[in-house]
């Protein structure tokens, strides 16, 4: 199995990069590449099984797209095609058509799904998130300054049980699209949910292997559900 983590050195916020590490762990011979934002994507050329991108300054936002757009066409051919991503925090925001600042200001992103981000600087949203993708629950983080918009053909990713979706008058959170996965959610989002890490192992080809730590993180998830469960814990925080 190969997994591509693109730019590392800039989206490596909130221990996202941990995703693509569970899953060598629980996959050993599993080859990592490690694309740099002044290379050429492996997944261009090479068979790669999952391309991950994870949580990002807004700077490197800018920095990213940049360096993604020269490829946008192959890109867009490759998600087509059903190639594995797994894209977390604001890095969903590098596949949308625009952020829309409070101040009005506009930057185009790569233009993959019709969705705007509304951002604010001046006002961080962090939360917990409990929500279920097919029949499992998926709990989380979130913390970010932005909120996805519009997009109502867009196909979400998971479905909100407490917390914000894609913004927080939406139940539908992230994208999904083929094998296109992307969400806000923070986590790392595979750790806390080894039912999900066993799913993206199925779609990997590697359903027959046994989740690393299994029951150490089946321990913590089930604990974590009770937690985000109970009606009496706040959801917001910071």
């Amino acid at each position: 199995m190969t997994i591509e983590i693109l730019y590392p050195e800039v989206c490596n916020l909130y221990g996202d990069l941990m995703n693509a590490e569970y899953l060598r762990r629980c996959v050993p011979e599993t080859t990592v590449i490690r694309t740099s934002l002044k290379s050429r994507p492996a997944f261009l050329d090479q068979k790669v099984d999952l391309v991950t991108v994870c949580s990002m300054s807004e700077r490197a936002q800018i920095l990213a797209r940049d360096a993604l757009k020269p490829h946008l066409e192959a890109l867009e051919a490759k998600i087509e095609e059903g190639l594995p991503f797994l894209v977390t925090g604001n890095a969903l925001e590098l596949f949308i058509r625009e952020i829309q600042d409070a101040d009005g200001a506009k930057t185009p992103m790569l233009g993959l799904f019709d969705l705007t981000a509304r951002r604010d600087m001046e006002k961080r949203y962090n939360a917990l998130y409990l929500g279920k993708f097919e029949d499992m629950d998926i709990v989380g983080f979130k913390s970010q300054f932005g909120h996805a918009y519009e997009g109502r053909d867009v196909p979400p990713l998971f479905e909100t049980a407490r917390g914000a979706g894609r913004n927080p008058g939406e139940k539908g959170e992230g994208i999904r699209y083929k094998n296109f996965m992307a969400t806000y959610v923070l986590g790392p989002l595979l750790i806390l949910n080894p039912p999900f890490a066993r799913y993206m192992l199925g779609l990997l080809g590697e359903g027959d292997r046994p989740l690393a730590f299994e029951k150490a993180a089946m321990d913590a998830y089930q604990l974590r559900l009770i937690e985000f469960r109970d009606p009496k814990r706040g959801f917001t925080y910071g």
